[in-house]
């Protein structure tokens, strides 16, 4: 045996320094396995990196180390046999640690044979690259959100565009119209101009839900609490839905403030139980789950670092494929059947967040179900004092004399939390203002058949009930309000017929 000088005087053995040479080295591990991978010695890397001592390995097999698909799968045997072929194996790949945790794994496996060529065992070196592997996998995952930001910048520009100038087209249209409707009064003419018009307000629906998609929509941003928003709008999301799907609400302790259109948050929120829905065909569980999360490059690439309100919308439905999920936020895109959808509702959602300055994130599996995440910045609650709460159990005193209409107002501002004291009458009405204290708000239509008035009611309230807030509602603008005449300039107003969103807009202000 060659020996080497030693500076203290004696001499140390090759095999004896190697010894120590393997065993000071703890960046990798570094082991023998005889030809049938049973270890034969291991080191003070191998030790940190898997988590065994010499004593506890030594004489096991070697495929403990690997993942139980692997093992199932023979890799292996398939190592050996293919280092012992080829005279070296490598490979990447999931190992598991003595305490049952993963690690990704370069592994370099050597055949050692004797002078005769005869396989006498095996040298195994395993490199943890857990780190390098998941900062590979942040940067794809970066260009990939990199270049989908890009894309739907492109497609947002475009769309844009597109939705501006045909609203020009449609306005010369419309204006057109009314003056054949002018000049050719007659029933024919009339109704083809009346399906025309009706033709012309479906391209402007169309047109605004592009441009909600194009983020060129007028938004008007309130700080609101989103829970409090959430849980008001909850009987609504409930009847989007059917007998065998039930909407649940996962909202975190506390207030969740950010800046939003409500009236646009709940429209995308129903966008988004309407598909999960659509996705539940026979039916299932719709959670809407609310918390706030420290953001960083990793989880929202395209968003600065910082808190957000994060809301999700979960489904257990069929959910969808890798090649669906890279396309479901570009506009027309659909999978429902035809007339089914116009393939603009994720498009909508999308780009009234973007435009909200938060994100929109996508995940899911097929057969398992699909998870929306919308992302908005936090805004402290100091930054929302001169802005009205968003009411909790408020009561509205109803007034109107037409009764079909009553009963479905009624209904709307019941589906929404309000409970609803109706009135036929503005006399009526100051009848239940005289014997009621919880009176929060009164909403009338203005024309009254018989006796008193809306604007009346309104200037009767405006004198004795200062504290109600008031709204008025009619086909028109009433010179009263328009003008601030009246000591009316503080009453709201909202044009027949309303939508529920515009009528919520208004009890909220």
């Amino acid at each position: 045996m060659d020996q080497l000088p030693n500076p203290h005087g004696g001499a140390v053995e090759t095999e004896e320094l190697f010894r120590i040479l393997v065993q000071g080295v703890t960046d990798y591990a570094i082991f023998m396995l005889s030809p049938a991978g049973v270890v034969t010695s291991w080191n003070l890397g191998a030790e940190r990196i898997k988590g065994y001592r010499q004593p506890e390995i030594v004489g096991e097999h070697f495929s403990r180390f690997y993942t139980d698909e692997d093992k199932a799968a023979g890799l292996p045997a398939l190592i050996l046999a293919s280092a012992a072929k080829t005279g070296r194996a490598e490979r990447e790949g999931w190992r598991v640690r003595k305490d049952g945790s993963r690690f990704w794994a370069h592994v370099v496996v050597d055949a050692i044979r004797d002078a005769e060529g005869a396989l006498i065992g095996f040298a195994k070196v395993t490199r943890d690259i857990t780190e390098r592997k998941e900062a590979a996998a942040a940067l794809e995952k970066a260009n990939a959100a990199l270049f989908q930001a890009q894309k739907m910048e492109a497609i947002g520009r475009l769309t844009g565009g597109v939705a501006h100038d045909f609203n020009n087209l449609l306005a010369v249209l419309s204006n057109g119209l009314q003056v054949l409707a002018i000049q050719s009064p007659t029933p024919v003419h009339t109704k083809m101009i009346e399906g025309m018009r009706r033709a012309i307000d479906r391209g402007a629906t169309l047109t605004q839900q592009l441009l909600s998609f194009a983020r060129q929509q007028p938004l008007q941003p309130q700080v609101h609490d989103l829970n409090a928003l959430i849980r008001e709008f909850a009987p609504m999301l409930s009847r989007a839905g059917n007998r065998s799907t039930h909407v649940e609400l996962a909202l975190q302790p506390g207030d969740a403030f950010a800046s939003v259109d409500a009236a646009r948050f709940e429209a995308a929120l129903l966008n988004l139980v309407v598909n999960a829905v659509d996705a539940m065909p026979t039916g299932g569980i719709i959670t809407i789950r609310t918390d706030t999360v420290q953001a960083n490059a990793t989880m929202t690439p395209a968003l600065p670092e910082g808190r957000y309100v994060r809301v999700s919308v979960s489904d257990t439905g069929t959910g969808m494929s890798g090649d669906v999920l890279a396309q479901a936020f570009e506009p027309f895109f659909t999978t429902k059947q035809q007339g089914k959808g116009t393939g603009l509702g994720l498009s909508q959602v999308y780009g009234f967040i973007t435009q909200s300055g938060g994100d929109v994130h996508l995940s899911s599996e097929v057969g398992k179900g699909t998870t929306v995440d919308l992302y908005l910045p936090v805004v402290q609650r100091a930054e929302s004092a001169d802005v009205a709460p968003v009411p909790r159990a408020e009561t509205v005193l109803l007034v109107e004399d037409e009764p079909d209409m009553l009963g479905v107002a009624s209904e709307l501002l019941g589906s929404i939390g309000y409970d609803v004291v109706p009135a036929s009458s503005a006399s009526e009405a100051a009848e239940i203002l005289g014997e009621r204290r919880d009176i929060d708000v009164v909403v009338s239509d203005i024309s009254m058949s018989h006796g008193m008035s809306g604007i009346e009611l309104a200037r009767l309230l405006r004198s004795d009930y200062p504290k109600i807030r008031v709204v008025l509602t009619s086909g028109y603008s009433p010179a009263a309000l328009r003008d601030g005449k009246g000591g009316l300039s503080d009453v709201l107003f909202v044009p027949k017929p309303y939508r529920l969103a515009d009528l919520a807009k208004a009890l909220r202000a």
